[in-house]
């Protein structure tokens, strides 16, 4: 199955003043493009071409780590651009989403707290996450590429902190990117529908 770079689900200047029309050119056009350009050229000569991404991620986890790099990053981009929107984020998650942050996570004001820290915490480049692991809810964080699947979870929500997902609007106040994240961009019925899938 060959990668491929997905439309955006808006359009580039429609979350702003959170993120920026330039920021998402670089990132969705110049890098998401980079990983999946990369990922077909490594995943043919790997004699994967023909799993799906997910198959392609875990097995080449700890084997071929060039192919698992751009694998990983064409997942966890085709996931965030769909978990966020414009006028998201906020306080008022579906009922089902909310019962599960309320008993997993201690409730949304602990949620944020703990996802932004995360995501603060990361060193170097990296994604928070919010994952289902073994039926519960858990906030993670992984380095570079790395997410929840190669950890036994599947991810809900993600957020992007390496440096060319908010440089342009924030510099280096990666804090400020997090908490405007959660604040406004969330699109919390994505959000549901993955949590749907991965809790069955």
């Amino acid at each position: 199955m060959a990668f491929q770079l997905p439309e955006l689900p808006y359009a580039y200047d429609a979350l702003g003043p959170y993120m920026s029309k330039e920021t998402l050119e670089f990132h969705h056009d110049k890098h998401h493009q980079a990983y999946v350009t990369k990922g077909n050229e490594l995943a043919e000569k790997a004699g994967m071409a023909d799993l799906s991404l997910e198959e392609i991620v875990k097995k080449s986890h700890g084997t071929d780590q060039a192919l698992f790099n751009n694998a990983g990053q064409h997942y966890n981009h085709i996931h965030f651009w769909q978990w966020m929107k414009p006028n998201g984020g906020g306080k008022s998650l579906p009922g089902k989403l909310q019962a599960a942050f309320d008993s997993d996570l201690g409730g949304y004001d602990k949620f944020k707290a703990d996802f932004e820290a995360a995501g603060a915490g990361q060193f170097g480049s990296g994604w928070a996450w919010v994952a289902v692991k073994n039926g519960k809810l858990e906030i993670m964080k992984t380095p570079n590429g790395e997410n929840p699947l190669v950890h036994g979870a599947v991810p809900i929500l993600g957020v992007d902190v390496w440096e060319h997902s908010y440089y342009i609007d924030y510099r280096n106040a990666r804090p400020k990117y997090l908490s405007a994240f959660v604040d406004n961009l969330v699109n919390w019925d994505y959000v549901l529908e993955c949590y749907e899938k991965a809790a069955g």
